[in-house]
Order: C-alpha cells, then structure tokens, then sequence
C-alpha cells in the first residue's frame, strides 16, 4: 500500500511547474545536470574538511531540509548551534540518479571517520538560481566504507512520460493517501514521501524505532523502477 502511495504521489506532481529562474531573469532549462550534482556533492565534503561537518551541513542546506539522526529532524533546528566535531566525516559519492528536468537528483556513496565507516544518501534539490541544496540526508553504517568505483556512475529518468500515463495515475490517488503509514500512534511524523517537479523520480523515507528504510523509484519509460531500497538500524555520520 505504501509502494502504491508514492506511485501515485508521482503521478499527482506532474502538474508542478519546473522551478524558475530568479526574478526578472529568465527560466531554467527543465532539464538534469548530474555533473551539478556531482560537483555540489564534492563540495559539500570538501567545505566539511575545511569549515567543519556541522557548519558545511548547514551553509549547503536547503529549505526545510531533513535529517536522519537516527530519528527524522528538521535540520535547521537540530543543526542550530551544534559544534563541529574535531575530526570531520569524510565522504565521497558513488552514484546520482537525477529525474527528467532535474529538479530534484539522489547521490549514493561511503563515509568513514576513525572507527566508524558506511554508506549514505543524499537528496538534492535544484534552487532558483540553478544551484543545488541538499533536502535529506540519510547515513548508514557498515564495517567498512564501501570502495570506491573507478567513476561516479550517473542516470537521468526516462523523459518519455505520458500526460495518459500520468492522468491514469492521477485518477487513483484520490483512494490512497499519499501520507499513509506515515505517522505513528501519537501522531509524530516517521515517515515521508519526496517527489520531482516531473514525477520521473520520487523517494520514499521512514524511521521508526531505530528502524530506517530510503527507497528511491525512478522513471524508466514503461513504470517505477526501485533503484534504492534499503533499510537500516545504523548510527548517522
């Protein structure tokens, strides 16, 4: 059922406008750039190294950014004050998967600090002036840090959508919430749908008593096609 939430949670975005450029100036091509992404990724860990962790996270944070500490926070408000540790994580990405006009793009890779090591993910979000923000960030552990491949491998969603591919998944959301299983029984958030301005990538995320999952879908031209799924009980970066 909560497979089906996002399917149809995609289909419902399509009719969000791609994002724009800043006033007065013009509109940014609806279109993926994973070298941008790449490069911002680079760069997040690379300013960690020389400001610190806590102050890199927040100077490359988008607006309403998350965090999974293990628990899911505002990063805003967790990260206010925080002091950086001696000792920065350091990471690299593996791989980014970006949707159709690139709005919205999710890198995987490995960290490691001394005595701790694993995997994470990072969604980013383009902003108005074509740069890109990370919006979650989500790490795993692991006995060691994965190695690296010998080049960041990339994908774009297939930009082959429908508006009857669209408008079929669009009639059935009305009978499935998008925001299912999405909360506990206090009603405190554990859980979240993330979507593209396209609908040709959207993620799904959630923790709950130390158990958290991140399953990416992406648009392959015919369906949804899970390229991330993974479920962890790890300690964050």
């Amino acid at each position: 059922m909560k497979h089906l939430a996002l399917l149809l949670a995609l289909a419902c975005a399509a009719c969000v406008p791609s994002q724009g450029g800043g006033p007065g100036g013009p509109s940014l091509r609806p279109t993926a750039n994973p070298s941008a992404v790449i490069a911002a990724e680079l760069g997040f860990s690379q300013l960690a190294q020389i400001k610190g962790q806590w102050t890199a996270f927040r100077a490359t944070a988008a607006e309403n950014a998350e965090l999974f500490v293990p628990e899911r926070v505002p990063a805003e408000a967790w990260l206010k004050g925080r002091a950086d540790p001696t000792v920065p994580v350091r990471w690299q990405p593996h791989a980014v998967w970006s949707s159709c006009d690139g709005s919205y793009a999710v890198t995987r890779g490995a960290w490691e600090r001394p005595g701790s090591a694993g995997t994470y993910v990072t969604v980013w979000q383009r902003q108005k002036d074509g740069k890109y923000k990370w919006r979650l960030d989500m790490s795993l552990a692991d006995e060691r840090a994965a190695p690296a491949p010998e080049m960041v491998t990339a994908r774009v969603a297939d930009c082959g959508k429908s508006p009857e591919q669209r408008a079929s998944l669009a009639a059935m959301a009305a009978a499935v919430p998008a925001s299912a299983g999405a909360y506990d029984a206090s009603g405190k958030p554990i859980g979240s749908l993330g979507i593209a301005g396209d609908a040709t990538l959207g993620w799904e995320t959630r923790a709950d008593k130390g158990d958290r999952r991140f399953k990416l879908l992406l648009w392959n031209g015919k369906d949804f096609e899970t390229v991330i799924d993974i479920t962890d009980l790890a300690q964050p970066r």
